[in-house]
């Protein structure tokens, strides 16, 4: 039976990875930082499993990380996806942020050497690293024929692959640079056997509340309950809004508000990706890669999917832009190239854009 750390358990990554490796016969030990409130919530269907061991440990706590790879110094692979990983809140607390998502890596990593653990690592880095940067390439014919038609004018396309320059933007993106360079240093100067994936937007029904992708589908989950609550079965029933409500009937409910809505993104399943992870520790070779769907969206499209899944398709009523909600620095445009993936590792996601969208508007309305 192999044995497995995964340092960040209780995110949405953690808990679709505990998943994974349990049923692949893997014993899984889940390191949690301790909480006066419980944060078990996406792993409470595993804590009795007996092959899942759940370890109290703090990642900033260089100490903490060597007594648990001391008790365990016959672990098979670690996984670190403990990070402080909301972008706007590491602008607010960015010493906090650097603590978990940059200085965390580096306590797993010494704490390695030091024991001499000669475990393979996977450090989970983030799309978030390229900010404003991308790289360009002209389509060939064939793909600019296909999709524009036989008299347009040939167009380049922007996306980021392994090789394309980090440009952070946010004191996060900056943590998961220093994360990820220390990762390929660590595998470089001690020969560890030390991948990382840079991730792009990764989301699912265990995605975080704050995060703009559940946000959207958690408040339509509550709305749509909401609604059937209002309305009246018996008599005629009256839509009204105003600046900050929708009211039916003289009962109200707040309008989503939201930031940005024209940046884009390339978004994919959560469940998807941590396979990818796995598959990256299976190779003799480590090495980075770039894990995503090779589309990208708008915040304007998500919102467009997941109304249309209810049966609204003019949202303008229930959506609020707000400027609280747009960040000091704004990353406009990621697309990620995986082709190094889908060659080397036989990756590929299984779910699309609407998959997604609609599986998580499901969930929320269900919830």
């Amino acid at each position: 039976m192999k044995k497995a750390i995964i340092f960040g358990i209780t995110g949405q990554d953690g808990s679709h990875l505990a998943d994974l490796l349990l049923s692949k016969g893997y014993f899984v030990i889940g390191v949690s930082r301790r909480a006066s409130t419980d944060n078990t919530q996406r792993i409470k269907h595993i804590l009795s499993n007996e092959s899942f061991e759940l370890s109290e440990g703090d990642i900033t706590d260089a100490h903490s990380v060597m007594n648990i790879l001391k008790k365990h110094e016959d672990v098979d692979e670690i996984y670190n996806l403990a990070a402080q990983s909301h972008v706007a809140v590491s602008f607010k607390q960015p010493a906090l942020t650097w603590d978990i998502t940059g200085k965390g890596c580096l306590n797993i990593l010494q704490s390695m050497v030091d024991l001499e653990i000669h475990a393979r690592f996977y450090q989970a880095s983030s799309s978030e690293m390229y900010g404003k940067n991308y790289d360009e390439r002209e389509w060939t014919l064939a793909e600019w024929t296909g999709m524009q038609g036989i008299d347009s004018i040939p167009s380049y396309e922007k996306y980021q692959d392994e090789d394309t320059k980090f440009m952070p933007q946010s004191p996060y993106a900056i943590a998961k640079c220093a994360a990820h360079h220390m990762t390929r240093l660590f595998r470089e100067a001690y020969g560890l056997h030390a991948s990382a994936g840079i991730l792009f937007n990764h989301e699912g029904p265990r995605r975080g509340e704050t995060f703009v992708t559940r946000k959207i589908t958690k408040w339509i989950g509550d709305y749509i309950r909401w609604k059937n609550r209002a309305l009246n079965p018996t008599q005629p029933n009256e839509y009204n809004f105003n600046a900050d409500n929708i009211i039916i009937n003289e009962y109200k409910f707040p309008k989503l508000r939201l930031g940005n809505l024209e940046a884009f993104r390339d978004w994919g399943y959560a469940g998807d990706y941590v396979e990818a992870m796995w598959m990256m520790l299976q190779k003799d070779c480590p090495e980075d890669y770039v894990i995503c769907t090779g589309e990208t969206h708008t915040i304007r499209e998500f919102l467009d999917v997941a109304f249309k899944h209810v049966g609204i398709d003019d949202w303008s009523n229930y959506v609020v832009q707000d400027p609280e909600f747009y960040r000091p620095a704004e990353v406009d445009y990621l697309r990620g190239d995986c082709s190094k993936a889908n060659k080397k590792l036989r990756w590929a996601p299984k779910h699309s854009f609407q998959d997604l969208v609609k599986l998580m508007v499901d969930s929320d309305i269900a919830t």
